[in-house]
Order: structure tokens, then sequence, then C-alpha cells
């Protein structure tokens, strides 16, 4: 398998992963803008015959990234990139309480985004 390139499909909310000019992965994100500017991933999925491959982590890794370029905060709702920010602290910070809530609530409000 070639190199994995991620680029980052803001107006689609996606962090996609291409391998071989495929998409083999991505991450569902939306932007929150209140209480403050945060990145909000909702789901990450890997094609399962790019499984295992660590394609999960280099996406979540590549989100962190551009939210530290931008000056934001990621506020993690996708299970898995909850788990992944616990593994790397030093990479993911631990969003505010405030965010996670209201970012939860905009997910109740927009039920069919995701």
């Amino acid at each position: 398998m070639s190199d994995i390139e991620i680029r980052d499909d803001r107006p689609a909310g996606r962090l996609e992963a291409f391998a071989d000019g495929q998409v083999v992965g991505h991450i569902e994100y939306f932007v929150l803008e209140e209480p403050a500017r945060a990145l909000v991933p909702v789901h990450t999925i890997v094609e399962p015959e790019h499984e295992g491959k660590g394609i999960a982590g280099s996406l979540a890794r590549e989100l962190y990234g551009i939210a530290a370029r931008e000056g934001v905060v990621v506020a993690p709702l996708c299970p898995y990139v909850v788990r992944w920010a616990e593994r790397h602290p030093e990479e993911a910070p631990v969003a505010d309480p405030e965010l996670l809530d209201a970012a939860t609530e905009w997910l109740k409000a927009h039920p069919g985004r995701f």
C-alpha cells in the first residue's frame, strides 16, 4: 500500500485518508461556533480492508494538528477519538466540559446531519 494522504474537506465536514487515490477512511466532524470555536469529531470510519494499519490514529492526530494550527480545540464526541485522545494527552488537550455539552446539544438539534 502506498503512503496515506490526509485531506480536510471542511465544507463537507470530513477529514479523509487516501491511499492509491481512494478514500480508505475518514472522520466526520462539524465546527462548533458557540460558546467557543471547536472542531467536533462525531464518527471515525476506516474501510474494513484497511483496518489495523493506523489510519484512524493518523486521522485523529491530523484533526488535533489542524485544531492546533487554527488555534481552536477539539471537542470529541466520537468514541474512537475520545480513546485516542486519552492515550495521547501530549497531543490532545482535554476539551472544556462546557464545549462538550454544547457540542452534544448541537448534535441533538441537527439529528439528520450525521
